[in-house]
């Protein structure tokens, strides 16, 4: 495993970017946050990586502590990678990254990729109080654990939710990137028609009724 890379700078800003400055890195995390991940799920979450950089990033990360590997028990027996502690606290600073990039968002390119679990950073900045949330989209379905102790669980996750959600919200692409953008809030949205909330949990009652 190569030294890491350092700016020789005694700066708490600078010891930071030695960590998580190199190109992936954030990105990478922004996938650990929804949980384990095997590496080839991880490759095909991140496009525009290569096999070779991810490797690296992923080694990087281990020898960081921002991220352990480990095995699976049968009949999985696959190896993922996990944050640590310290890897998971990087969820603020991605948090503020998001908030002040959403200026530049912008209109999506030709070249831009998607996942649907993409928004679910925004959309849990936009949403308050306590519970498990499903949002259906035209590129696809995930759900978030809203107000979720920061202790090492999943904040969020492809697919249906896991169990009965205290909310599902439905809503287009269109209302989740003004969302992203900052355009436009989750309660504007659902008064607005634009997000609609289904369920009987305190969560969903709470959208309605704000």
């Amino acid at each position: 495993m190569s030294p890491r890379r350092s700016y020789d700078q005694y700066c708490s800003t600078a010891r930071a970017l030695d960590a998580v400055g190199d190109r992936w890195t954030l990105l990478i995390v922004r996938e650990l946050l929804a949980g384990p991940r095997r590496y080839t799920d991880l490759h095909a979450d991140l496009p525009g990586v290569s096999t070779d950089v991810l490797a690296s990033r992923l080694k990087d990360m281990e020898r960081d502590g921002l991220a352990a590997r480990r095995r699976l028990p049968p009949p999985a027996a696959a190896y993922v990678y996990d944050l640590t502690p310290r890897g998971r606290d990087l969820l603020p600073v991605l948090q503020a990254l998001g908030e002040w990039g959403e200026p530049e968002l912008g209109e999506r390119r030709p070249t831009d990729a998607v996942r649907a679990h993409w928004f679910a950073l925004p959309l849990l900045r936009g949403l308050e109080g306590d519970g498990l949330v499903e949002v259906r989209l035209e590129e696809g379905v995930f759900h978030l654990h809203v107000g979720a102790p920061h202790d090492g669980r999943p904040l969020y996750g492809d697919g249906p939710a896991p169990a009965e959600p205290d909310a599902r919200l439905v809503l287009d692409t269109g209302t989740c990137t003004a969302v992203a953008r900052g355009e436009l809030t989750v309660g504007e949205a659902v008064r607005d028609g634009r997000i609609g909330v289904q369920g009987d949990g305190t969560l969903a009652k709470a959208l309605r009724e704000g």
